[in-house]
């Protein structure tokens, strides 16, 4: 199965600890300010303790982040604490995209995203890929689907 580009692991771990960092100064701040008073050391040490665990959280999601296009379908596995296993078959896809938002632009970074006939969330979106191969992919993916159309209709 194929793996994210590592630049996502970058992006990912960045945005944890920044939001880590937010949360834990922020929370006690509040907590300080209309709850009761706290030690001056607390916010930053729910700061840091708050950082760290994203950023292994972070880790943790990239390293199990995998994709795999099969001969039929393509096969998905995402998920920290609850492991997900999607397979999308080539005939279910509607339409393919590649999207690149501000940070990923500004990371080199680009996202797949997989959009399949049914109900809400019946989309598939792979993130953190080289914009090369994002383009790559959804071309594959394009055709391949296309086949499998014209192979179904047969």
């Amino acid at each position: 199965m194929e793996s994210l580009d590592p630049r996502a692991r970058t992006v990912w771990v960045v945005f944890e600890l920044v939001v880590g960092a937010v949360v834990g100064l922020g929370g006690t701040w509040l907590v300080d300010r209309f709850v009761f008073a706290l030690a001056f050391w607390v916010g930053p040490a729910a700061a840091v303790v708050l950082a760290l665990a994203g950023a292994g959280y972070a880790l943790l999601r990239y390293r199990i982040w995998r994709f795999e296009v099969q001969e039929d379908a393509i096969y998905l596995e995402r998920g920290v604490f609850t492991r997900v296993e999607s397979v999308v078959p080539f005939v279910r896809i509607q339409n393919v995209d590649t999207q690149r938002g501000p940070v990923e632009r500004l990371a080199g970074l680009s996202s797949v995203v997989v959009y399949t006939a049914g109900t809400r969330g019946a989309d598939a979106t792979l993130p953190g890929l080289a914009p090369e191969r994002a383009t790559a992919l959804r071309e594959e993916l394009r055709e391949l689907a296309v086949e499998s159309e014209y192979e179904d209709a047969l």
